[in-house]
């Protein structure tokens, strides 16, 4: 009999998407920003099952986690479509960073990683080289809009972080 930890997934086609998965902020709620992006193989391919996770760390600062009023929420989730793209609307966080983790195929473990809105002092980022660093730096892509591509592995993989 196989147990489910002897599987190969994902299966995130059954009840993990929900309607509005990626927005953390409704639309037009005062300084929400949009994150826009890829996730990518070693071979720069897209991966079109992954499965995002973020999390703001403001789910109580700046409202309940409420989906369907006013309120903004700290945590969202997001598949990605066949071209490896996803998105997320979000308030900034008051910190740094927002956390990203990153389910996919061929990974047992998510693997965990930061996006920077602003190339700011930080313990992380200081410990980087340059070529580090910039995996980790979200781009400005237009008003209120940054773009933040994951690389799983090969030429620019994005610095994953272990805990």
């Amino acid at each position: 009999m196989t147990t489910p930890s002897q599987t190969v997934g994902p299966f995130y086609g059954f009840a993990l998407p929900y309607a509005a998965d990626w927005e953390l902020a409704p639309e037009g709620h005062p300084g929400a920003v949009t994150i826009t992006g890829r996730v990518l193989d070693g071979a720069g391919d897209p991966v079109p099952d992954a499965l995002l996770e973020v999390w703001t760390g403001e789910a109580g600062a700046r409202g309940a986690l409420d989906r369907a009023g006013t309120g903004a929420c700290g945590f969202g989730r997001c598949g990605t479509a066949a071209d490896g793209s996803y998105r997320f609307r979000l308030v900034p966080p008051t910190r740094p960073y927002l956390a990203l983790l990153v389910f996919a195929r061929g990974l047992l473990k998510p693997v965990r990683t930061r996006v920077y809105l602003a190339d700011v002092p930080d313990p992380l980022l200081g410990s980087l080289d340059p070529a580090g660093r910039a995996t980790l730096l979200a781009r400005p892509d237009g008003q209120d809009a940054y773009r933040f591509d994951v690389r799983l592995q090969g030429e620019g993989e994005t610095v994953f972080l272990e805990f």
